[in-house]
């Protein structure tokens, strides 16, 4: 027996492999999670690798079966059936990675010259003496203009309030934080300099804490968005708002008391203090901008749906409740239009070397509301799509959010259903991509028609008065029966019915077909861990060679990573906005024809 060094990649880990094992079982005992339908045999073709370094053993007939010629000569693989000849280095595609897996890898880092808007400069102060009794304000001010050739006016109250004690508790030596002609804050000169990126979403908030000197990302969350229990969708919270004065101020503090605790538990991980956080970047679709900040919401629900602010705004985070560092600023990115918002300016700045050399690109960002870009040589057309909360779980008989005993992997062979859950446990329900699935599975063999009546089948029973098709029974479970219902797959096909209209209608408002996209860019939570095979069998994605199709996760918060980090993304992220052409769907000709031909699967 020899061990082999094997470095696994996107994920970054790396370890020991017998030379007796199959990469599969190697990458679960390192903790990698890699899908496996089958248990190791080789047949649904669900674990796919690419071997970038190294020799390994020679092509099974399973993965003869799985890869054309060419792809086999690249160094694709199935997990499952490849042992190592050497050490290697091991790049797993991104549909091959279990959900965590996946979600884990919203942490990677941005690449980006750094040129934060706070900069830090530590200072030696001459202490005041009867022939010296300038001011400590002006004290520091005056150094630090001379010092470092600087032309700062004026000093943050807050930050003014502990300034005295500080220079003489600290022998007049300080790291003073300014940003453009500000000082904001002045601490000891190990104080670090900290950054909070959020991608504010509808239905979640994901949360990051970045070293402002390194570009490193120190720790990373996410929470639900505390708002959904006052409506599922932007919609409904609009409505919500528009009762009355004291609702409206409801969803502002709940949503700012969700940030707060976010950035509690963010410092927490690395133990730092929230007081050390300088500036934040947050971004989320125009409705969440406008109830973060209180601005008026009743013209987002009135045609023309125009946003009260479409700029960039620089505010303090104070004035907004966000309790970091006394004198800090909360960037926004500017919005586009009534709903699609920075979130979709952030994804677009994070993918913009993906895009920017190509032909035709349609760029998704998949929510409880989904914003979708057409890319046609540098011209960028948006639409907004309301595809819900069902992705989530939400409205789904048995949906869940992603956690432990989701089932995020299916598939129907024959009369047997061959599932894998989230943590290799007993299955409780279905999460997102486990959902769309099934629904691919049971359309791809007949148990489900175009129009999405389910069929007769032999797990298809009537259970409180509809048709459900049974994925897991009771006797297999040990407990409750877990099943897709008549009524399940009539939202799923509102939601992808949704998503796909909005795909339609750019291509038809630009004159161009399906074929001569080049490229399909999938962002979001729901987005990067779905299975593109699947999406494209019910036709929520168009029908395209699936190396077309790159799932970046979550991009929107990338972005914000990316404004945190430089000044100058957040010229780019203006300059993205401004190109932008949006499209109203609702006042688009014949939306209602192009929609309901959009909701049937295939």
């Amino acid at each position: 027996m020899r061990y082999y060094n094997v470095e696994f990649e996107p994920v970054g880990r790396r370890g020991k492999c017998r030379d007796d094992e199959s990469v599969l079982d190697c990458a679960h005992r390192l903790g990698v999670g890699i899908v496996s339908l089958c248990g190791g045999r080789g047949k649904f073709h669900c674990c796919k690798i690419r071997i970038i370094k190294g020799f390994v053993s020679k092509p099974t007939k399973s993965e003869i079966e799985a890869f054309s010629p060419k792809e086999l000569k690249d160094g694709y693989r199935l997990a499952c059936q490849t042992h190592l000849r050497s050490d290697c280095k091991i790049q797993i595609l991104l549909e091959s990675l279990t959900t965590p897996q996946r979600l884990q890898l919203e942490g990677i880092e941005a690449d980006v010259e750094l040129n934060p808007p706070v900069k830090s400069y530590n200072v030696k102060l001459s202490s005041p003496s009867m022939s010296d009794l300038r001011g400590d304000d002006k004290r520091i001010v005056d150094e630090l203009n001379h010092q470092f050739n600087l032309s700062c006016q004026k000093f943050d109250i807050n930050a003014l309030k502990n300034v005295s004690p500080q220079l003489r508790s600290r022998r007049w030596e300080a790291r003073v934080f300014v940003r453009d002609d500000e000082i904001i804050s002045i601490g000891s000169q190990r104080r670090p300099g900290l950054g909070l990126a959020v991608d504010l979403g509808t239905t979640k908030i994901a949360g990051y804490l970045l070293d402002l000197d390194s570009g490193r990302t120190l720790s990373s969350d996410g929470v639900m968005n505390p708002q959904i229990s006052y409506g599922e969708d932007i919609v409904s919270r609009i409505t919500y708002a528009m009762e009355s004065p004291a609702k409206k101020k409801k969803l502002q503090e709940v949503v700012v008391n969700a940030l707060n605790r976010l950035t509690d538990d963010l410092c927490r991980k690395v133990n730092v203090k929230k007081e050390e956080i300088l500036e934040a970047v947050i971004v989320g679709n125009t409705a969440m901008h406008h109830l973060l900040l209180d601005l008026p919401v009743s013209q987002l629900a009135a045609f023309p749906f125009v946003p009260a602010v479409q700029d960039s705004l620089d505010v303090k985070a104070r004035d907004v409740g966000l309790d970091i560092a006394p004198g800090a600023y909360i960037h926004l990115l500017p919005n586009i239009a009534g709903f699609v918002g920075a979130d979709h300016v952030a994804m677009l700045l994070a993918t913009e070397n993906i895009w920017k050399d190509e032909d035709l690109v349609i760029a998704l960002d998949i929510g409880t509301n989904t914003e979708v870009s057409l890319i046609d040589n540098g011209d960028i057309t948006s639409v907004s799509c309301a595809s819900g909360p069902a992705f989530e779980g939400a409205h789904i008989k048995d949906g869940m959010r992603a956690t432990n005993g989701a089932i995020e992997r299916l598939q129907l062979i024959g009369d047997k259903v061959e599932y894998q859950t989230i943590g290799k446990v007993p299955p409780v329900g279905l999460c997102g991509s486990g959902i769309l699935d099934a629904i691919a599975q049971l359309y791809l063999a007949g148990v489900i028609s175009k129009d999405g009546k389910m069929k007769d089948h032999r797990r298809v029973r009537f259970h409180n008065n509809q048709k459900e098709f049974v994925l897991v029974d009771k006797k297999e479970n040990g407990s409750l029966a877990i099943a897709i219902t008549q009524k399940d797959v009539r939202e799923i096909q509102l939601a992808k019915g949704a998503i796909r209209s909005g795909i339609d209608i750019l291509l038809q408002e630009k004159n161009r077909s399906k074929q001569e996209v080049k490229k399909v860019i999938i962002a979001g939570a729901f987005g990067s861990y779905i299975n593109i095979a699947s999406a494209v069998s019910i036709g929520m994605l168009p029908s395209l060679p699936l190396n077309r199709f790159q799932q970046v996760g979550n991009a929107a918060g990338t972005g914000a990573k990316l404004a945190l980090l430089s000044v100058k993304e957040r010229l780019k992220a203006e300059t993205i906005a401004r190109r932008v052409s949006y499209i109203e769907l609702a006042a688009f000709p014949n939306f209602e024809k192009v929609f309901l031909k959009a909701t049937y699967l295939g």
